[in-house]
């Protein structure tokens, strides 16, 4: 035996690649041999009957190799003396349940019925009563509205309804929510409501022009008083104002409450108390709500609050209802290839996206993006999964800042921010998302210092670079359209060429906040910024502030500076 070794030693010595390619050969056997032992039952893929995912879409082919990887992972995984079976094979006593899933997936009935059973496990806060029509004109649920297009759920829709003290949620396309007080359309078929949410695939949201419809159980009175309304201030009576607020009623016990109460059913967005008379109506050019009075002229006691004003005949104490204005909330493509690529450009953390809700709001038309940002298409921004290029969208958001880049656009709204708030914005938005913020051990760690010394200097060179290269640039400050948004919009969709509707532009005022709004409730509680980032900064500030007066704009607004 020893003489045997002994030859076979000096054999694999002088042919050392024999031995290394049968060694190979050895391993690769015994890795096949263990791939095998995953698949002692039949191979599953997904779309086969025992699949979870067949409930999802129809089959998909056989992937080979892939599926003998995910069955390695499984078989890897197995506690010992377990029966193996492929890698979507949980455990026999659901396979029944699954394959029942598999034949309830051919349709819309089938998609009903499982929506139907998880309406009834909801019946505790909300009762479903049916499938409506719903027109994009005019809307079956005329309250709130929001939509999300990769997590909407029934749970989430109803909440968010009965949370602003609606009396009925409705939900349409899968992904989009209304709210209401009143159900304003006529009934239509259950298999119209034929498409799947599309965060629980169990439960249907409506469909096309179709809204699955719930009526809110739970829904607390004391949230459809006032207490949710926004007060608007004190506003001198406009004249005919039976045709600016067309809606009235004497209330001789009148209180805040009830006029709110009254102009909600009603489903008016404003509420204008007047003494003993409460009157409902929309803003508009008779009504604007541009020229507050000293609220001392509205300071007259309620017949049955006390503590509380009602207005007089001449002056209206006014509030903003729960009902949403949808005079301004349809929105679609360009019906023709736009002639001109006008940009929305600004520097990140400057308000992009907010001015972007703007002036999709005031002129009807999507807007684009250079980039494609999910989350945003998610919210109701359609235009951002249009290449920037497409013609189809009003305005295109570009962060860009290159020479090549900006001369690719034939003009520009230009859309400067406060440099200390947009970084900190920008900061915030990387570390915590479009409306989350950055966790404290980000702004006390290297991350922020890091922030500032590479982002501070492209918030001056972003505005100098378009100043310079743009062919035509709107400049318009981000405090400046918060302070008097009507005018800046009308600037703004004056250069888009768009005929501005003022009453539309004073519905957007009523609607101006949008999804992307930071709370506000986690400001920091101290200031981030050092003497030395101040000093910097401060000398970026001038340097904007005077190429912006040597092109006859004014300047930086004075709180750029700081004191």
């Amino acid at each position: 035996m020893a003489k045997l070794l002994l030859k076979l030693q000096r054999y694999f010595r002088r042919r050392p690649v024999r031995f290394f390619t049968l060694l190979a050969l050895y391993l690769a056997a015994g890795s096949l041999v263990f791939l095998h032992s995953g698949f002692s039952g039949e191979p599953t893929v997904p779309g086969s009957p025992r699949s979870p995912a067949a409930a999802q879409g129809p089959g998909l082919p056989y992937l080979g190799v892939m599926q003998l990887g995910r069955g390695f992972k499984a078989a890897a995984t197995m506690p010992a003396g377990a029966r193996r079976h492929g890698p979507w094979f949980k455990s026999t006593s659901k396979e029944p349940s699954e394959r029942g899933k598999s034949r309830d997936n051919g349709g819309p009935r089938s998609r009903a019925l499982r929506g139907r059973s998880g309406r009834e496990k909801e019946e505790d806060r909300a009762r479903y009563i049916g499938c409506y029509e719903d027109n994009t004109r005019r809307r079956t649920l005329r309250g709130m509205s929001f939509f999300d297009y990769k997590k909407m759920t029934v749970f989430r829709c109803q909440d968010n309804c009965a949370e602003r003290g609606y009396l009925y949620a409705g939900l349409e396309f899968g992904a989009e929510c209304y709210c209401g007080h009143k159900i304003q359309a006529s009934n239509a078929s259950e298999s119209e409501c034929n498409m799947e949410c599309k965060g629980e695939r169990s439960n249907t949201c409506g469909g096309i022009n179709r809204l699955s419809i719930y009526r809110l159980e739970l829904a607390q009175e004391s949230a459809r008083r006032y207490g949710s309304a926004i007060f608007r201030g004190c506003f001198r009576r406009p004249e005919n104002v039976s045709i600016a607020l067309p809606a009235s009623q004497l209330m001789l016990n009148m209180s805040v409450d009830k006029c709110v109460d009254f102009c909600t059913e009603k489903e008016f967005p404003l509420a204008a108390l007047a003494g003993t008379t409460c009157r409902c109506g929309f803003p508009s050019t008779l009504f604007p709500l541009h020229e507050r009075e000293d609220e001392q002229l509205c300071a007259h006691k309620c017949a049955a609050e006390e503590f509380e004003s009602c207005g007089s005949a001449e002056f209206l104490l006014v509030y903003q209802t729960q009902v949403q204005d949808n005079r301004c909330m349809d929105r679609r493509f360009l019906p023709s290839r736009a002639k001109q690529l006008v940009a929305l450009a600004s520097f990140p953390g400057a308000g992009n996206t907010w001015a972007r809700h703007l002036i999709e709001l005031a002129t009807g038309f999507y807007t684009g993006s250079y980039y494609f940002d999910g989350s945003l298409y998610n919210k109701g921004f359609k235009g951002e999964r249009d290449h920037w290029r497409s013609g189809r969208t009003i305005c295109i958001k570009t962060h860009e800042s290159g020479q090549k880049e900006i001369e690719s656009f034939d003009s520009a709204i230009l859309l400067i921010r406060n440099p200390y708030k947009a970084l900190m914005a920008e900061f915030n938005r990387k570390y915590g998302g479009h409306i989350g913020f950055a966790a404290h051990a980000h702004w006390k760690g290297k991350e922020w210092p890091e922030f500032v010394a590479n982002y501070a200097p492209w918030w001056a060179t972003h505005t100098l670079d378009w100043l310079r290269y743009g062919k035509k640039v709107l400049v318009v400050h981000f405090e400046d359209l918060k302070r008097d948004l009507f005018v800046q919009l009308q600037r703004m969709v004056a250069l888009l060429g768009v005929p501005a509707c003022e009453d539309r532009l004073l519905c957007v005022e009523g609607q101006k906040d949008g999804n992307f709004k930071r709370s506000g409730l986690r400001k920091l509680e101290y200031d981030p910024y050092t003497p030395e980032m101040r000093k910097v900064i401060s000398g970026y500030i001038r340097t904007v502030d005077a190429a912006l007066k040597l092109r006859n704009l004014s300047g930086v607004p004075e709180d750029y500076f700081p004191r």
